[in-house]
């Protein structure tokens, strides 16, 4: 067979990306594994993977029970050798556990990247690169450390580590050692 010319092939991949991102929209699982050659997920900020049809069907459902109204919206999409890039926000309400946490019933919009890593014409491995403690600040789990409760909760959760940083800093320690 031969290779589809450059612009044919990102065309192509273009719009794998696109029903990809939109049958998540839809919760229309069957239409994302679809997408991929090998179904894998890796999150970055938190060091998951989802390899493999099961584990990838078992985040969807992990992740829209926790966020039944979860969904993206496209920001910008770039192509790369052997990728497609794209911005997104995440959006969601929480309304299900989460990894033990009980739903907040608060809302999050998240900036996010993708990388769609291919072979061909299908997708190998989506790779996603978020902040996550934005997420957790959105839904009330999390605080700015620059913000009182933030200061307060670091104090409380690291006494050892504060109470070094302010010996460390202190005034009267003079720079003689």
């Amino acid at each position: 067979m031969n290779a589809l010319p450059d612009a044919e092939l990102r065309a192509r991949r273009e719009a794998v990306v696109r029903e990809h991102m939109e049958s998540e929209n839809r919760h229309e699982f069957d239409a994302t594994i679809e997408t991929f050659s090998h179904p894998r997920y890796e999150l970055v900020a938190t060091g998951e993977v989802y390899d493999g049809e099961a584990a990838v069907r078992a985040y969807y459902e992990q992740t829209r029970r926790a966020f039944p109204d979860q969904r993206n919206e496209l920001v910008s999409l770039r192509h790369a050798e052997g990728a497609v890039i794209v911005e997104f926000d995440l959006l969601g309400t929480h309304r299900g556990p989460l990894r033990g946490l009980p739903a907040t019933g608060r809302s999050f919009r998240a900036r996010m990247t993708a990388f769609f890593i291919f072979e061909g014409e299908r997708i190998v491995c989506e790779r996603v690169y978020f902040d996550q403690a934005t997420i957790m600040r959105q839904l009330g789990v999390a605080h700015d450390p620059a913000s009182p409760a933030g200061r307060l909760t670091t104090l409380l959760s690291h006494p050892v580590t504060i109470g070094r940083a302010l010996l460390a800093s202190a005034p009267w320690r003079g720079s003689g050692g």
